[in-house]
């Protein structure tokens, strides 16, 4: 695969999983970036020993460490050609990375999202309120944008060139869905690609609390309303 690939991963308090993740990561990939989200297990160690690039982000918030990553990769040089996002929690399967890259790779679309398909996710890997979450979501980009998205999926893969286009500014819950959104608005090329996806390693920040998932919603349903009415 002759593309320069960085992966980047967000990771608070994945010390049971982040080496699963980072070993099941295919060999064509330059760079493993985690970014320690304030952790207070052995994350960082962990991440470490399996032979990441590991990076501190003090402040919490997914968007936090999807940010920091980035600014790590742009004081390289040269610069990726794609990146790569996923969970740290063991849910995603990064040996499907090939089929989530296929369509930039192959079509040459801008971006790509790895949607968790019924079909294909392990029984109880959602939620109840993500499923409804990323069905409401993607239901109004459609209605508002002509979108074809059917997810949210963290599993997702972009040209570096047009990440940087986007000017990502979400700290927080709502930086899959600006994404999407941002990717509709500058009419970026993209595709969905189903992946399995199965249940997390620990517990989830988000979904496991119902203050993270009417906080994710909020923030979800936030940005959405605020591009349909720009």
């Amino acid at each position: 695969m002759p593309q320069h690939i960085k992966v980047i991963i967000p990771a608070f308090n994945e010390a049971d999983s982040i080496a699963h993740v980072i070993g099941d990561i295919p060999d064509f990939v330059e760079e493993v970036i985690v970014v320690n989200n304030n952790s207070s297990d052995d994350t960082e160690k962990n991440a470490a020993q399996a032979g990441a690039t590991v990076l501190t982000e003090k402040r919490k918030g997914y968007g936090y460490a999807c940010l920091k990553g980035m600014d790590y990769i742009a004081s390289q040089k040269p610069k990726p050609d794609i990146i790569v996002f996923l969970d740290g929690d063991y849910s995603d399967h990064p040996e499907e990375m090939g089929r989530v890259l296929q369509p930039i790779i192959e079509e040459d679309k801008d971006f790509v999202v790895g949607a968790r398909v019924k079909r294909w996710r392990e029984k109880g890997s959602m939620t109840v309120p993500q499923i409804f979450g990323n069905w409401l979501a993607t239901t109004l980009m459609k209605l508002f944008f002509g979108s074809t998205f059917t997810d949210l999926g963290p599993f997702r893969a972009i040209k570096y060139e047009k990440l940087i286009q986007l000017e990502m500014q979400d700290k927080t819950y709502g930086w899959t869905v600006e994404m999407q959104l941002k990717a509709l608005r500058q009419n970026l090329s993209y595709a969905e690609v189903p992946v399995h996806y199965k249940n997390r390693i620990g517990f989830s920040k988000v979904s496991g609390t119902v203050k993270g998932a009417i906080f994710a919603g909020i923030k979800i349903l936030g940005w959405i309303f605020k591009y349909s009415f720009k």
